[in-house]
């Protein structure tokens, strides 16, 4: 079974958000619909983009790497070399 970590955007707040998940799909589902957290406030995330892992241990650990980035800069290169 394949995990996923994943950028979504939001124009409404120009913001990313990094996430990862087993199912891309219901979890964007999940985010654009009626619910807490950061992505409830906004209704137009839109998938950037993905990469898979064997494991979930593999997948969490490259989201946690991202998200210490910290810098949108690096995010945008990380989009753009798909």
């Amino acid at each position: 079974m394949k995990y996923w970590v994943y950028i979504l955007y939001s124009g409404h707040l120009d913001k990313y958000y990094v996430g990862s998940t087993q199912d891309i799909e219901g979890r964007l589902r999940r985010h654009l619909a009626n619910h807490k957290g950061f992505t409830s406030n906004a209704k137009d995330w839109v998938l950037k983009y993905q990469e898979s892992f064997g494991t979930k241990t593999e997948a969490v650990k490259r989201e946690l790497q991202i998200k210490k980035w910290k810098s949108r800069v690096m995010i945008e290169r990380l989009i753009s070399r798909r």
